[in-house]
């Protein structure tokens, strides 16, 4: 925490010192406190030197004046509170470090910067003209006696530097960089700054000696937005507080200017929506403060890439012809920090939106025929690196017709839409009357562009434009044709929500394949009233064949789960399909949504490998595919949990949530919220898989009323869709056993009344059986129990197989029957083993365990494993089944580990930091201890050699 020091300009030789450059400028007010920046600042402090680094209107100066000002992070500042300017600048505090502040000004030079570095030191640690401090560039011998009288000083001395990136000579800031080396740690350093510092950051970020503050930890979050806005008497709901903050990018300087022009809004809501970086005050201020800093090639470089949402490398080499494009791209990220860069390989950029936007701006000023040039080379690139939806957009914005046409054709499968975060495309110029009348498949293309950006009403208009010109297309193309209108049908249908319909298209659809094809399975015969101009059957080739199996099966399956349905052989059938027709958007869709299935029937290896591999397609093609990540990591939770490791059970379940929309409910202590509704209602399976898997945690954590306050919340929200029959069977056996844990057995068995009944999902009789002999009725049990050893079993979820074994030999065993007791425990231990399955074995009751000892000393084909699940019966482990841990020189820390579990995720340290309550530096920190550990120099090597120690 610094002390200001009282400020005496003493008179000297040259111009006048300016005592304003000298004291820290009072912030505009009114200020918001943000008690984790100035925590950040305490921190780093402590260390040699902190760099806050981020273009203009991020608030540096303000932060820091603040921080001196305030003396530190008080204690009894929340985050919010307006502070008000005491003018007090003084702290007693013995350990605090003596603090200088020094504003740096352009035109600086070096006996400029150095008059006033004098002033600073020798305000900091008293001394006279005479003294050790010079006036001008010091010489080497000043600078060793300087460097000691710094080193024997009785306080750190704690310089505050601010706009630093102004001093352009760097020979001026050497005698700085020999003083932090050579002053014995007494003098620290805290520097605000834009870009291009003449300091040795990369020596000290290696050597641990630096702490950055970059961008974004210098975004406000919605809690400060909130707060600012307070603050400014400027009032929003909060769904329009996170839009403005989504809109801005927590970008300071644009949300002090939307606080000012709110108060004189009619309707603050509306004004929220329509804010953007091309609003004259916004524009102006990006011009002149941001753009007019850079290298004219760095702007032309940023305008040109506009004109893609992200880029990488080779795609700006595309757009703009620099073989320098991707250096030129991480150095706009890195010290510039104009782009956001996303943690994939190879690294995709992004702009902040508003100057996303006012580059955008800029960018409809290009000559026609340049603006044009820029989407084909765009559209050109897409096509080739299998983002064929992003490529069709920019031909169709080229006016290139061909390449439209050309790229619908041999990618329509790819060309449909399989999440719900939204898409800010214009409408492209239609195609002229007589391209449609010579190609209509071009009206199709544009049918699709505007399906996949949500506009299903134009989306029908080019359809219906397109259909009438089928009637003159010769034979095969027609039959081509109108099959491509039936694929755009069904696409429309289920963004639409349109069940039925998509039924009914996609029976249309697979009617059309030849009469020698794989079978498939096809859905009931569609409605009256369908268009009598469907294909006709026979047509396409093997590669048809597959794309109709992959498309159509994928759709069907997304169906069949928003209705709440459990269709795992339909995935795994359309992924197989799209892997091998090369179309690795649906294959993505498939392999997650089969993970997470595969994971709930228990088998465990399949799951998580097809987890694992939606988990590693998204990164190297820039997709956003928030969602279809969600259910990969939900899957892997599972996995977790059955083979009994919580830890990371709730790593991947973190991870998972947020693509569900639910940030609470089963992780904070807050009753359940109505975003599991939401949640519920938009994508039903993983929302009750995730209560699931939440309630079983919160049940080993302790917490049994609220894990089954979310399976209750979970099964309302599953109220009345009669697909979802399984899952809510599920929750009812999960909430059941929670119940008869808590000691309320008459609760447990009213819930699970109708468990006996015909045709009753096997689950809750399972249940009611293992409730019955908690309740000491061994007989009833017995009756109860189904047959687990039954072909029909075997569609039973492992789990639930595996408790009806253990069950079935308890009850052998109270009857006396020891040999039966091993035979059944060989056949469970034979179903649980190849797939790790071992918390049904270490969660069970007192009398399993006891079975599963005296197993291990009658003999068992299962000994590794026995003697494992007997070591870990009753308590938390963390290894798998399938043996021990690999051996490490240096054993990973706990938390070590659970950030080596996140570095498996596509997030970046700031999102890691962020979902742990970390600071950035204390990830990257363990990050780098991880490397050292495991012998790896990047995250991906890490991960694999973590994998091969099965320490993940």
């Amino acid at each position: 925490m610094p002390e200001q020091n009282q400020v005496r300009v003493e008179p000297a030789p040259g111009p006048p010192l300016l005592a304003s450059r000298l004291t820290p400028a009072v912030p505009p007010e009114p200020v918001v406190a943000r008690p984790r920046l100035l925590r950040r600042l305490d921190e780093g402090s402590a260390g040699p030197v902190t760099v806050v680094a981020a273009p203009a209107g991020w608030g540096k100066t303000t932060l820091l004046a603040s921080w001196v000002r305030l003396g530190g992070a008080p204690p009894d500042v929340e985050p919010g509170e307006v502070v008000p300017d005491s003018g007090d600048l003084t702290v007693s505090s013995a350990d605090t470090p003596v603090s200088a502040w020094m504003s740096v000004e352009a035109g600086d030079d070096s006996d400029r910067l150095w008059a006033y570095l004098a002033a600073a030191l020798r305000s900091a640690i008293g001394s006279t003209d005479d003294g050790p401090v010079p006036d001008r560039p010091p010489r080497p011998d000043q600078l060793e006696a300087l460097a000691a009288t710094l080193a024997a000083a009785d306080r750190p001395v704690l310089l505050i530097l601010d706009d630093l990136h102004r001093v352009a000579d760097p020979a001026a800031l050497t005698g700085l960089e020999f003083l932090l080396r050579h002053a014995g740690r007494r003098l620290r350093l805290v520097i605000g700054a834009r870009a291009g510092l003449h300091l040795p950051l990369h020596r000290l970020r290696l050597a641990g000696e630096l702490t950055e503050i970059g961008p974004d930890e210098l975004a406000f979050t919605d809690d400060e937005v909130a707060d600012l806005l307070t603050a400014h008497a400027a009032a929003l709901p909060a769904s329009a507080v996170r839009r403005l903050r989504e809109r801005t990018g927590g970008w300071p300087a644009a949300l002090r200017i939307a606080a000012l022009a709110i108060r004189g809004q009619p309707d603050p809501e509306r004004w929220v929506g329509q804010f953007g970086g091309d609003q004259p005050e916004i524009a102006g201020y990006l011009h002149e403060e941001v753009l007019a800093t850079l290298d004219p090639a760095e702007v032309d470089l940023l305008r040109r890439t506009a004109v893609v949402d992200t880029v990488c490398a080779d795609l700006a080499e595309a757009l703009t012809g620099r073989a320098d494009a991707g250096q030129a791209l991480a150095d706009l990220a890195g010290t510039g920090g104009l782009l956001h860069r996303e943690d994939t390989r190879p690294p995709w950029y992004r702009c902040e939106p508003l100057l996303a936007d006012l580059l955008r701006a800029d960018l409809a000023r290009l000559p026609a025929d340049e603006l044009r040039e820029l989407h084909v080379r765009a559209a050109e690139w897409y096509a080739g690196a299998g983002r064929p939806a992003d490529g069709l957009r920019h031909a169709l914005a080229a006016g290139r017709w061909d390449l439209a046409g050309d790229l619908f054709v041999a990618h329509w499968p790819e060309l449909t839409r399989y999440d719900s975060a939204p898409v800010h495309a214009p409408a492209p110029a239609p195609p002229p009357a007589e391209v449609i009348r010579a190609d209509p498949e071009v009206a199709l293309a544009c049918a699709a562009e505007r399906a996949y950006a949500g506009d299903l009403p134009a989306a029908g208009g080019h359809l219906r434009a397109a259909a009438g010109h089928a009637a003159g297309l010769p034979v095969p193309r027609r039959d081509r044709f109108l099959r491509l209108v039936t694929a755009l049908e069904l696409t429309v249908a289920r963004l639409a929500d349109d069940r039925g319909e998509v039924r009914a298209a996609a029976a249309r659809l697979l009617r059309t394949r030849p009469a020698d094809a794989t079978p498939t399975r096809v859905p009931d015969s569609p409605p009256t009233g369908v268009a009598s101009s469907a294909p006709t059957a026979g047509g396409g080739g093997a590669a048809d064949d597959l794309d109709l199996r992959a498309f159509t099966g994928t759709a069907l399956g997304l169906v069949e789960m928003a209705d709440g349905g459990l269709p795992t052989a339909r995935f795994v059938r359309a992924r197989a399909a799209a892997r091998e027709a090369e179309r690795p958007r649906t294959e993505l869709v498939g392999a997650s949504r089969a993970a997470l299935l595969l994971a709930v029937r228990g088998e465990l290896r399949a799951a998580e490998q097809a987890a694992r591999d939606a988990l590693g397609m998204p990164q190297c093609r820039g997709w956003s595919c928030r969602l279809d990540c969600g259910y990969a990591y939900l899957a892997l939770a599972v996995v977790a949990l059955l083979r009994d490791q919580p830890d990371e059970a709730t790593a991947n379940l973190a991870l998972a949530l947020p693509a569900l929309d639910v940030t609470g409910g089963w992780s904070g202590d807050a009753e359940v919220g109505d975003e599991w509704l939401a949640a519920a209602a938009g994508e039903p399976v993983a929302a009750a898989v995730a209560a699931l898997c939440g309630a079983q945690l919160r049940r080993d954590s302790g917490d049994r009323a609220a894990g089954q306050r979310l399976l209750v919340r979970a099964r309302e929200a599953l109220a009345d869709r009669p697909p979802a029959a399984r899952l809510t069977s599920l929750l009812r056996a999960a909430e059941a056993e929670l119940r008869a844990a808590r000691g309320d057995l008459d609760s447990a068995r009213d819930l699970l009344a109708d468990a006996t009944d015909e045709g009753t999902d096997p689950v809750l009789a399972v249940t009611l059986a293992k409730v019955q002999l908690l309740a000491g009725d061994p007989a009833a049990a017995a009756r109860t129990l189904p047959e687990w050893q039954a072909p029909a079993a075997t569609a039973w979820p492992l789990s639930v197989r595996l408790d009806a074994g253990l069950l079935d030999a308890v009850l052998a065993e109270r009857a006396g029957d020891g040999r039966r007791v091993g035979r059944i425990l060989e056949q469970t231990l034979d179903l649980a083993g190849p797939q790790g399955c071992r918390r049904v074995f270490t969660r069970a009751e007192p009398p399993v365990r006891d079975l599963l000892a005296a197993h291990l000393d009658a003999g068992t084909a299962h000994f590794a494993l026995v003697s494992d699940l007997v070591r870990g019966a009753g308590q938390s482990t963390a290894g798998p089944a399938t043996g021990p841990r690999g051996a490490l020189d240096e054993p990973l820390t706990e938390r070590e580990l659970t950030i080596l579990r996140y570095l498996q995720s596509i997030l970046s340290n700031v999102e890691i930091a962020s979902e742990l309550s970390l600071s950035v530096n204390t990830v990257k920190t363990h990050v780098r201890n991880i490397y050292r550990k495991l012998d790896a120099t990047r995250r991906r090597e890490a991960v694999r050699r973590a994998r091969e120690l099965r320490l993940i």
